[in-house]
């Protein structure tokens, strides 16, 4: 791993894959560090022909903690939302684009391709609409436009993503299950990942950097987020949406309303699927956004309409 100056903050990344390969920067959700990244899934984008690109966003992980900022009211950001009015953020999804722009200047990088999972998906639409020369592809995971009328999240799910963990120095066994819990509640009910893995992967992120504010600042700025269908409908670059069926926080609709926002999206909705990223279904995530890459180069003369599925893409057994 390495680090970089970027946007005025410090940015740690990794960098992998073939030399020559196109660049693919995953930019991941609320609170995930960089080692949140399946390897298994790492592998397989390298060996599809990416030079994947992964970072911890400002906040979290080993990248600059904005705790100036201090802690935001949640309640107060979702209100004013509502209600129209512009809510009072530590930072925007704008500053956090600017931050993945500019670790592409640092490393020398012209453009990548996207992929954006949670909130990293909101980052990624902001990045093509303010530095769409920077962005090849986008692959937008668990997402959504910002439209006010979406269902809303799961209020269980969304209360215990808004809860501060434990301290694992004070108690670890505290810190790890409400973990296990956080991730059995936004996980996929038909790929439930073993609660070793969980609990091996949530002691790694606790020793490598713990910052529970970074996770409120992040939440608090995808909850107060703009609607951007107005300029996500002006977008012409080749673009893939994935949601899962059982998503607790953006349920299928967003995929749907997401997809149809952006002339010539590809939608792929998958059954079981929760608000992770299941082993069990990365070969389809990674043909998937080869196959959307692959449309950055061919550039038809009319790019079709939103499909409820992809070609060349074998979906049996996902419902």
């Amino acid at each position: 791993m390495a680090r970089t100056q970027a946007n005025g903050i410090t940015i740690e990344y990794e960098l992998s894959g073939p030399a020559q390969g196109p660049v693919l920067l995953m930019i991941h959700g609320v609170g995930a560090q960089l080692i949140r990244w399946p390897p298994a899934l790492i592998g397989g984008l390298e060996t599809a022909g990416f030079r994947t690109l992964r970072f911890d966003n400002r906040d979290i992980g080993l990248s600059s903690h904005m705790d100036e900022q201090g802690l935001p009211d949640l309640a107060a950001v979702a209100a004013a939302r509502a209600q129209g009015r512009e809510p009072v953020l530590p930072y925007t999804l704008s500053d956090m684009a600017a931050d993945a722009v500019g670790l592409l200047d640092g490393l020398g990088i012209a453009a990548a391709h996207l992929l954006g999972v949670s909130l990293g998906g909101m980052v990624a639409q902001v990045m093509a609409i303010e530095h769409g020369a920077r962005v090849r592809s986008l692959n937008l995971f668990m997402t959504h436009s910002g439209n006010p009328d979406l269902p809303p999240s799961n209020p269980d799910a969304l209360a215990i993503l808004a809860t501060r963990a434990p301290d694992p120095q004070r108690d670890r066994g505290a810190y790890l299950d409400h973990q296990v819990a956080l991730n059995r509640a936004l996980g996929s009910p038909r790929y439930p990942t073993p609660e070793a893995e969980l609990r091996t992967l949530a002691a790694r992120a606790a020793d490598r950097a713990y910052n529970p504010a970074g996770p409120a600042r992040q939440l608090a700025v995808g909850r107060g987020a703009p609607d951007r269908r107005a300029w996500l409908s002006k977008l012409s670059v080749p673009t893939l949406v994935v949601s899962g069926s059982d998503d607790p926080l953006f349920p299928p609709e967003c995929g749907r309303d997401l997809a149809a926002s952006i002339a010539g999206a590809w939608l792929l909705e998958l059954g079981g699927m929760g608000h992770d990223l299941p082993a069990e279904l990365f070969d389809v995530f990674i043909g998937a956004v080869r196959d959307n890459a692959a449309r950055h180069l061919r550039k038809p003369a009319k790019e079709p309409g939103c499909e409820t599925a992809l070609p060349a893409i074998d979906q049996s057994g996902f419902d």
